[in-house]
């Protein structure tokens, strides 16, 4: 049974849109992804919004929403709660319209993204553990203070903005076949859905959520919107419990299939974007990017795809450990350990044949007793780095070849 959204948003409302944001936007491309068209063996593309304005698309419609509305209600002020990019998409929006805003963010939203929202000239507070929490909050203020709530994902014109992404893929890409876009509360989604399907039925339309928070599959199943158990996951720009009413109705309606990637796989993503996209993508917007590279979604031959990369708004430190993480994944990073006599010049000699393997060493450490190691030996705890997985095997050989017994450090398993 198909749910019927309670309001509708059509293609004209999103051609609306579209020339109300004319002069407000940075034209993202839509850009060739060549390794993963080799991966695949179908073209595939991304559409970088992590390019826009305050470095995602919500920009489109928090402006769009703003614009409609009265003087009076814009001199009274905005609010919203929003994990970081909603809030600077209205922070921004609510600056070039003069009016005040007032934001509230979880208490662990990323550092760069509510300094970011405080440079837009937003009051921010910092209010509970979750998004569903900060929008509680927020309810309170807008009826305390009078405010204009403008909601992240569940609002006509807000979906409406941005669907004009939709416009601006099928204007680049008329023969694209399937499309990735992620999920949080689903107004990313419905916007280009409506788009896309008004302009080329045929499209498939493919949601990904983080499996870490992901209530979009089981709120289909129950006819209804249900809650996640939890948020916990490296993609706080899709970190939402719940989907709203009016977006849920549109992904039924609209979207062919539901996907959910594990923070490993986005982590994977994001890195992949940045190694060989050559753009910064945070956990969000990596998600279509991940769920490819984990074979979530199967693409023919004959293939169009491209992946939405909704946003760019990742903290310096988080992309630098995703990187690290992923390069010892992926057997570029190899950390070792061995024993060497404890005299001069026992360390060069290590050294050197990781040198002549042509192995770059990242960090050495000395161990004594935390290992354990006999009283006449000291513990070397080695982190290489090398070319792929055929290189780090070439350096374990060569140090075994010289008489070391070399023990290699695996990837744990950690709780949550």
């Amino acid at each position: 049974m198909r749910m019927t959204p309670p309001v509708t948003v059509t293609l004209a409302d999103i051609h609306a849109a579209q020339h109300r944001l004319r002069d407000q936007l940075i034209p993202t491309p839509v850009l060739p992804e060549l390794r993963l068209t080799r991966m695949l063996g179908a073209r595939t593309y991304v559409k970088a919004e992590s390019l826009q304005r305050a470095g995602s698309f919500k920009i489109r419609g928090a402006y769009n929403k703003i614009s409609q509305l009265s003087e009076a209600e814009r001199s009274r002020g905005v609010i919203t709660a929003s994990a970081g990019n909603h809030a600077q998409g209205v922070a921004l929006a609510a600056r070039i319209f003069g009016a005040p805003a007032m934001i509230v963010m979880p208490e662990f939203a990323p550092l760069t993204k509510v300094v970011s929202t405080r440079d837009f000239g937003a009051e921010v507070v910092l209010h509970g553990a979750t998004f569903d929490d900060a929008v509680a909050f927020a309810r309170q203020q807008q009826a305390e203070r009078g405010l204009v709530f403008v909601h992240a994902f569940d609002d006509p014109l807000v979906i409406a903005g941005q669907g004009t992404i939709g416009l601006e893929i099928m204007a680049a890409l008329p023969e694209l076949s399937t499309l990735l876009v992620p999920i949080g509360g689903g107004g990313l989604i419905s916007g280009i859905a409506i788009a896309v399907k008004a302009l080329k039925p045929s499209v498939r339309i493919i949601g990904v959520q983080a499996a870490a928070c992901a209530a979009v599959r089981a709120s289909l199943a129950a006819g209804q919107a249900v809650t996640a158990p939890s948020a916990h996951t490296i993609a706080d720009g899709i970190a939402v419990k719940r989907p709203g009413e009016l977006t849920l109705g549109y992904i039924q309606a609209l979207v062919d299939d539901v996907v959910e990637v594990s923070d490993d796989e986005i982590a994977r993503g994001i890195a992949h974007c940045a190694q060989y996209a050559r753009l910064v993508v945070e956990g969000a917007g990596a998600a279509g990017v991940a769920a490819l590279l984990a074979g979530k979604v199967a693409v023919q031959p004959d293939d169009v795809v491209c992946a939405v990369l909704c946003g760019g708004n990742i903290d310096s430190n988080l992309l630098a450990r995703v990187i690290e993480q992923v390069m010892v994944q992926q057997g570029r990073i190899i950390v070792l350990k061995l024993t060497v006599l404890d005299r001069p010049g026992q360390l060069a000699q290590v050294i050197n044949h990781v040198a002549a393997c042509g192995a770059n060493i990242i960090d050495v450490i000395h161990r004594r007793a935390v290992w354990l190691a006999p009283l006449t030996r000291t513990g070397l705890e080695l982190v290489l780095e090398v070319r792929d997985e055929d290189h780090g095997q070439e350096v374990i050989h060569r140090l075994a070849e010289a008489g070391y017994h070399v023990e290699r450090v695996r990837l744990g398993e950690w709780p949550d």
